[in-house]
């Protein structure tokens, strides 16, 4: 049986049509013949359907020209082209571009689009370590450190650079509770060394000063100093060093200075009465790096782990039983922190002498060096969840092994600021 495909067009012999012969026994296609020597193989079968698709709102006639009298099996013309020797395929539109892994990957470690929040305004120390740590990037300013977490779990921003700890301050207490609440990890870590400066209006002179302002570290870090410049001054809270800058520039302040970093001198229009008020110069605060993906540990450079748990209510033994699991293994620990245990601050013990005696519980945050791909960092990790009611990795991460200098953070703060 043959069924024959045929145009609305073909009794006025604009061009032949192929022949489909199917199968008696299945109905199927078992075979086409297609006229004018275009072969009989399905490629040419569905390019010759595109074709009469194309042209289904009317069809191309021949090229009297180049046909010739009682010739009717020579190929038709298709936009002025002979199809007797080829066949033009019918160009396909332009589709999107299907997702690839690429698309799907996390943002890369480092790269001029990178979205990276942190806490204070503008010309803070915590806009200089992000433009340390990933150069050329978006900085993106947070009135709060929870804020920075929230921009990164909610998409606005693809890493965070907060602070945890400063050489002469020691500990940044919330934002260690901050860790324990939220779910981000530690990919990285950047130290930046602290160089304050006394900040006021221009024409200002330092006997006319009554009041500094500055974040509580900041002006702890300055005390010593202060005093030696035989400043007479209250000393005032602010959230953060710059914000005390701008703070001071807003409002036209002639009897108050500030002290932050020459950066936040030359964006609130400030002069710079003292530099380098600082008591010690040793002076390093330490930042982490957050993400929502963890990076994936090596072993080819050096590495640090942090890690934060609970004891099972065996009382301070357990914190014992816990270095010597890494003491054992010789790794190293860099830093030890307890904070208090939120979800049972106060732990009840039986007394035999009367009722029970109040203990605190408190969570343990160390950091180590060595990385989760080592066999034995794996181990001591196994033996510490034995004595541990909880146990959590906050991150395995490349140690910051950059050298630095006093003039660093000004030199980071002017990269990132030309970012921002």
């Amino acid at each position: 049986m043959e069924a024959t495909i045929q145009s609305r067009f073909t009794n006025q012999k604009l061009y032949k049509v192929p022949t489909v012969r199917c199968s008696a026994t299945t109905g199927k296609a078992a075979s086409v013949f297609f006229p004018n020597g275009l072969g009989s193989n399905r490629a040419d079968w569905q390019s010759m359907c595109a074709i009469i698709n194309s042209n289904s709102a009317g069809l191309i006639p021949y090229n009297s020209s180049s046909s010739s009298s009682g010739d009717n099996t020579k190929a038709p013309m298709i936009n002025g082209h002979d199809t007797s020797a080829t066949l033009d395929i019918v160009p396909v539109p332009k589709l999107p571009r299907p997702l690839s892994i690429s698309d799907l990957s996390p943002a890369p470690m480092h790269g001029s689009e990178l979205r990276v929040a942190y806490q204070g305004v503008p010309g803070a120390y915590s806009e200089a370590a992000a433009g340390k740590a990933y150069p050329k990037c978006d900085a993106i300013p947070c009135d709060q450190f929870e804020v920075a977490f929230q921009a990164v779990e909610l998409w606005i921003a693809d890493r965070a650079v907060l602070p945890v700890e400063n050489s002469l301050g020691g500990s940044i207490h919330r934002n260690y509770d901050l860790l324990l609440r939220h779910r981000l990890h530690i990919v990285g870590e950047v130290q930046l060394p602290v160089h304050h400066c006394l900040l006021a209006l221009p024409g200002v002179r330092k006997e006319c000063l009554t009041r500094v302002m500055s974040h509580p570290q900041a002006l702890a870090q300055c005390e010593h100093t202060l005093t030696s410049l035989g400043l007479n001054v209250a000393r005032e809270a602010f959230d953060d060093t710059a914000g005390a800058a701008e703070y001071v520039a807003t409002n036209g302040l002639r009897d108050t200075a500030a002290i932050a970093s020459s950066r936040a001198a030359e964006l609130y229009g400030l002069e710079v009465l003292a530099d380098g008020i600082q008591d010690d110069s040793g002076n390093v605060t330490r930042f982490v790096m957050l993400a929502r993906e963890p990076v994936v540990p090596r072993t080819d450079r050096p590495f640090k782990t942090s890690i934060v748990f609970a004891h099972n209510g065996e009382g301070t033994s357990v914190l014992f039983k816990v270095l010597a699991a890494f003491a054992f293994r010789d790794i190293s620990l860099t830093k030890i922190e307890s904070r208090p245990h939120r979800s049972q601050p106060i732990r009840l013990v039986d007394d035999a002498d009367a009722g029970t005696a109040k203990h605190f519980e408190y969570m343990f945050y160390i950091d180590f060096q060595a990385s989760l791909a080592e066999p034995r960092a794996q181990n001591a990790l196994a033996e510490v969840q034995e004595y541990t009611s909880f146990l959590r990795v906050l991150g395995s991460y490349p140690m910051d092994m950059t050298p630095w200098s006093s003039s660093s953070s000004s030199t980071s703060a002017s990269s990132s600021g030309s970012s921002s």
